[in-house]
């Protein structure tokens, strides 16, 4: 017996899988998108972080463009210094210790 194997999260299959040809999420589908649970969403939104949301509909459903989740991602590479290298510490330019010991 042959064991099915599923893509991986990051591949474009199963981000196909998850968006379809829709330009919007609800908060399941994220949450699949971004690999996270529903409800470390719901506690982002809570907390005005994460990813941009909105409501729409006679609902007021909570929904999450494709492509600010996408320039988010983006955000959050750029602001890591584990893959950006001008915020790693160590790359930095070393400072010069101020001399408080001298009066004026």
């Amino acid at each position: 017996m042959s064991a099915r194997v599923s893509p991986s999260p990051d591949s474009p299959a199963s981000r196909s899988a998850v968006t379809g040809d829709r330009a919007f999420l609800g908060v399941k589908e994220t949450a699949v998108y971004l690999g996270i649970s529903p409800r470390t969403l719901y506690v982002w939104r809570h907390r005005r972080q994460g990813p941009p949301s909105f409501r729409m509909g006679a609902r007021g459903r909570v929904t999450y463009r494709i492509d600010a989740l996408d320039a988010w991602i983006r955000e959050q590479e750029l602001a890591d210094s584990r893959s950006n290298l001008a915020l790693d510490p160590v790359s930095a330019a070393p400072q010069r210790r101020v001399d408080r010991s001298a009066t004026v």
